[in-house]
């Protein structure tokens, strides 16, 4: 009989022993189910943080290129802009305009075996004209600083911008001199 109770005490032992295993066994299913639900939640949540910070970053790299190239358009448009100007001022004189007012400047005698002609702009001054019919005293005649690489010619009562090395007109003052 002691041993009979001994084998059942056992026993008793043995599958109270199984069913808080299974018990605990069961909870820790259900925990580590549970934990493995919540990692992924939490990865998942991660994932999309990481999402949207990757979604916010690439938004803030769109503004910034957004940002510069309109900067770089600004540049450009001010460049051109700059560029017109200049043009502007290096053609500071109409192609073609009359003299508000007239000049003494002595009798003109144009080159020998030629005659006084009307000249317009795009026109090729011939080179003799570059010997002494050129005006350095500009100012005296009211008349501005011609640009680098350009003189003022006389022709008649007339007074022409040209470039010097090629004697292209690039303005005409009509009617400078009496």
């Amino acid at each position: 009989m002691k041993k009979f109770t001994t084998v059942a005490l056992a026993a008793l032992i043995a599958a109270g022993s199984m069913g808080v295993a299974s018990a605990a066994d069961a909870q820790s299913r259900y925990d580590r189910q549970d934990r493995q639900e919540h990692r992924q939640d939490r990865h998942d949540d991660r994932r999309d943080d990481r999402h949207d910070d990757r979604s916010d970053r690439r938004d803030d790299r769109r503004e910034w290129r957004q940002d510069n190239r309109d900067d770089r358009q600004e540049w450009r448009q001010d460049n051109r802009d700059d560029r017109r100007e200049y043009r502007q001022d290096v053609r500071a004189y109409d192609r073609w305009q009359r003299s508000e007012r007239r000049y003494n400047a002595g009798r003109y005698a144009p080159p020998r075996g030629y005659q006084v002609r009307q000249w317009s702009y795009g026109q090729r001054i011939p080179s003799y004209y570059s010997r002494g019919y050129v005006v350095n005293d500009y100012n005296r005649y009211g008349l501005r600083a011609p640009p680098r690489g350009y003189q003022y010619v006389r022709s008649g009562n007339d007074v022409v911008l040209a470039s010097v090395a090629g004697g292209l007109i690039a303005a005409v003052i009509a009617g400078l001199f009496n």
